[in-house]
């Protein structure tokens, strides 16, 4: 049985994080609130580096480093030496994806009609350098991606299915599971984009079947910005190319001056990286496996689903969300109220929330006829009070 997060629990937690007493925060999708401690972490390396030099404080820090490694594999179910700790999402995304190496004329990659704009921009450019191509999946009814639809799809040509999990312009969860297994029965390379999942709900890499899994420190992690992690199947690496770029970490030479590359998922790090930010990323995540991540699921799923019918019951808000299964982000518009200045005009009453465009989730965008969503994303953190305040401040607006 889930033990769950209890409002005394949450309140402890709200206490132990200084953003809770300046802001009331609903864009947890774009960046979470950090916790005191993950300050104090970054805090305490940038004094070693100060007081120490920073070559001698990176020595001090080098276990702090390999911990975040370690407690990553722990979240993901997956092995120390698969995880590679990176600036964020795209990095590592971006990364694995040149190392499939050259594409050919002819050859496929299927896409979710969810993808995030940035993968999409990686892959339409190799396609077309390649004379590749760039195909969507179709959906299901309830607008997630049809499993069987894919594996209809799919020929001796296609050589990537790549999935973003949770979406940037909508709540809902796409069946990552499902999608991986068709991609195991036929032997196609499976990535997975989590930036929004990590964090957030419990993430079994063995389940989900995947190759390649990328996610961000700053969302639900509530880890600093510019860290990321990137999980790489071991026995996908040897499948892999070298990567676009190496350095002495990824590419050490030998005794005769010769490079090695590593065989492991570290060749998709650089020597030269922010210690005090892995110092925050290492602390992060020891707070979210000791929160335990069904009771953070739990809490964030009763948390959204109050807020959306909160939203739903205000004359003039539409909520968007698709999907059956439901993330903590939250879309919708306010009837004569453009997103982003919706957002600045609620940021002027102390709330913060987010908004997406085209560009984020372009594929999805034009499917549906938007041009741009307000998300108002939970967290943990988030209480009933301060869906209250946001669901007030919007009455306000629409007087």
């Amino acid at each position: 049985m889930t033990a769950l997060l209890t409002d005394a629990a949450v309140d402890a937690l709200r206490a132990a994080t200084p953003g809770t007493r300046t802001t009331i925060h609903f864009n947890h999708a774009g960046a979470s609130l950090p916790s005191a401690a993950t300050l104090g972490a970054i805090h305490a390396h940038l004094e070693r580096e100060a007081t120490r030099g920073p070559m001698e404080a990176g020595v001090a820090a080098a276990e702090q480093s390999e911990q975040a490694r370690v407690l990553a594999a722990t979240l993901l179910n997956a092995g120390p030496d698969e995880i590679a700790l990176t600036g964020g999402t795209s990095q590592g995304w971006g990364s694995a994806f040149a190392a499939l190496g050259r594409w050919r004329a002819g050859e496929r990659m299927l896409v979710s009609r969810h993808e995030w704009g940035g993968n999409l921009a990686v892959m339409q450019l190799a396609a077309r350098e390649a004379g590749a191509s760039v195909e969507t999946i179709p959906c299901a009814p309830d607008g997630t991606v049809d499993p069987a639809a894919l594996e209809a799809m799919l020929d001796e040509r296609v050589r990537l299915i790549a999935l973003t999990w949770l979406p940037a312009n909508g709540g809902l969860i796409n069946p990552a599971e499902a999608v991986g297994q068709v991609a195991r029965r036929h032997g196609i390379p499976y990535f997975v984009d989590a930036a929004q999942a990590v964090g957030q709900l419990p993430v079994d890499v063995a389940r989900l079947g995947c190759d390649v899994l990328s996610a961000a420190g700053r969302k639900a992690l509530r880890a600093p910005r510019g860290t990321g992690l990137l999980y790489v199947r071991r026995g996908f690496l040897p499948r892999m190319a070298t990567p676009a770029w190496v350095d002495r970490h990824a590419a050490p030479l030998d005794a005769h001056g010769e490079p090695r590359l590593r065989q492991d998922a570290g060749r998709f790090e650089a020597a030269e990286a922010s210690l005090a930010l892995r110092c925050g990323l290492a602390n992060a995540l020891r707070e979210a496996l000791a929160i335990g991540l069904p009771a953070i699921r739990a809490r964030i799923l009763a948390t959204a689903a109050h807020l959306r019918a909160e939203l739903a019951a205000v004359a003039g808000v539409t909520v968007l969300d698709a999907g059956t299964e439901r993330s903590g982000l939250v879309a919708f518009q306010v009837a004569g109220h453009e997103p982003a200045a919706l957002q600045r005009a609620l940021a002027a009453q102390g709330i913060s929330i987010g908004t997406s465009g085209i560009p984020y989730t372009p594929l999805d965008m034009r499917a549906r006829g938007l041009d741009q969503v307000a998300r108002a994303s939970v967290s943990y953190l988030t209480t009933v009070e301060e869906a209250g305040r946001l669901v007030a401040a919007l009455r306000g607006l629409l007087r």
